[in-house]
């Protein structure tokens, strides 16, 4: 995690939690003049409504004005994770065994960066994914990108 996006977490989460949701993470993409940071808020018992991400991002809009964390202008966004979910913490992972799922590595590991396959468990500080009967154990610290695969039945 870099050191803005851990700058960010410690500023957010505790608004996040404190209005009685999950803080499940955050994106911020630095882009000259169009930044943008998005913020992932969860409820696993009533789900996430737009009336949810509006009370969310109105508390953030004003703890961000006041900490002043980026300096040029940016675009807020307050999202449910959705049934396609990012991935931010190795223990999401962990919640996520048996699930099928989409990473994209920032180095190449065994030739490839991209792998979608089931979350067999975790070891250590390595994601276990098995993909094509293959497993694979990636270093959490190399993943870029990882989103949960939806199933519908």
């Amino acid at each position: 995690m870099s050191a803005k996006l851990k700058q960010l977490e410690d500023i957010l989460r505790p608004v996040v939690e404190g209005l009685g949701y999950e803080f499940w993470g955050i994106e911020y993409r630095s882009r000259g003049y169009q930044s943008m940071l998005r913020v992932f808020i969860d409820d696993a018992e009533n789900g996430i409504s737009i009336e949810d991400c509006e009370k969310v991002s109105r508390q953030i809009s004003g703890v961000m004005d006041v900490e002043d964390p980026i300096q040029s202008e940016y675009t807020l966004e307050v999202s449910s994770p959705g049934m396609d979910r990012p991935l931010f913490r190795l223990e999401q992972y962990q919640e996520f065994v048996g699930h099928q799922v989409q990473i994209k590595l920032r180095m190449a590991f065994e030739g490839r960066r991209k792998f979608t396959g089931l979350i067999k468990g975790i070891e250590g500080d390595e994601v276990i994914v098995v993909v094509d009967d293959h497993e694979y154990l990636l270093p959490f610290d190399s993943i870029e990108k990882a989103n949960i695969v939806p199933v519908f039945e």
